[in-house]
């Protein structure tokens, strides 16, 4: 009996040392995570205790757990907030244009980078098409108010030499969205095409290969091999993008927005941060969020269900 036990522990234990082994070996790469790990921890888990609030009325002076509960208040009124309705209808119309326009031109910019064959012309493309992903959009939104400004700005100088009336686009809610929609992609192309450039670096040449022998022309090898090469990636990354579909982009329309067009700009996030930080209603706040957070892991776990029935691809 002894015997047959150490016979039937002994695969566990060659699969533990192994383990440790293989951990022994890379031990400097378990270093350089740790600290990553460690930041991850601080300020993504460890306040996730403060969403407690969204279910409190919210009291600085009692802290977060003596604040008494509020019974749902702060959700059953988010429905009856006008305000939260426009910004909620603002945020789904812009992050359904975004992942509509925005989403496929990195595809596209990857696609047609692969094809140039002049190697100084393609690296050029790249570095100045992903330059903008590494600026803060502070700096950029300057750099398109200069560019759009009615009065100095080089659009409406075109505009007014052509006999037409200067436009302030980001005053109007007529050109708004699709300013931040342009700007978006001016900013995020060519970073996203570096994910898919990537992709399509480990496609199997032989498939180019064998699709010289057939005859095919370079227009046939990109539609039947790169592209359907390339699903994988764009399912995964789809189901993100939708996952995110409430994040309207905070960043960009701080920057850009004024009050005169909130009618069309004024999304979630930025409705959350005059409720939080500009009228500290902490608690109410905390709520639109969750909300929000909640929406977005439906969206991604329903999409990736879905996808999955009708394929192989998906996140898991």
């Amino acid at each position: 009996m002894e015997i047959t036990l150490q016979h039937a522990d002994a695969p566990s234990v060659r699969k533990k040392n192994e383990i440790w082994l293989r951990a022994k070996k890379m031990k400097m790469l378990y270093l350089m995570m740790l600290l990553p790990m460690i930041l991850l921890f601080v300020f993504h888990y460890i306040p996730i205790y403060g969403i407690v609030i969204a279910f409190k009325k919210f009291s600085p002076g009692l802290g977060i757990w003596k604040s008494p509960w509020n019974d749902f208040a702060h959700f059953k009124s988010l429905l009856h907030d006008s305000l939260f309705i426009r910004a909620l209808k603002n945020t789904l119309i812009i992050s359904g244009l975004k992942l509509v326009v925005a989403f496929p031109a990195p595809i596209m910019l990857a696609v047609l980078l692969n094809e140039v064959k002049q190697v100084w012309f393609k690296k050029v493309a790249q570095s100045v098409s992903y330059l903008p992903h590494f600026m803060s959009w502070v700096i950029l939104a300057s750099m398109v108010g200069e560019v759009l400004s009615p009065q100095r700005g080089i659009i409406n100088y075109v505009i007014h030499s052509l006999g037409g009336t200067p436009i302030n686009f980001l005053a109007d809610t007529h050109y708004f969205i699709p300013m931040l929609i342009l700007t978006d992609v001016w900013k995020e192309i060519g970073w996203g095409a570096i994910i898919y450039l990537a992709a399509i670096s480990s496609i199997n040449p032989d498939l180019y290969e064998a699709a010289d022998v057939d005859g095919a022309g370079r227009f046939k090898k990109m539609l039947h091999i790169t592209i359907p090469s390339l699903i994988p990636m764009i399912v995964i990354l789809f189901i993100l993008g939708l996952g995110n579909i409430l994040n309207g982009g905070f960043d960009q329309i701080l920057n850009l927005y004024n009050p005169v067009v909130y009618e069309v700009a004024d999304i979630i996030d930025t409705y959350v941060y005059r409720k939080g930080l500009e009228q500290f209603q902490l608690d109410y706040a905390t709520a639109v969020g969750l909300f929000k957070n909640v929406v977005g892991v439906i969206l991604i776990v329903g999409a990736n269900a879905i996808i999955r029935k009708r394929s192989e691809h998906g996140i898991w």
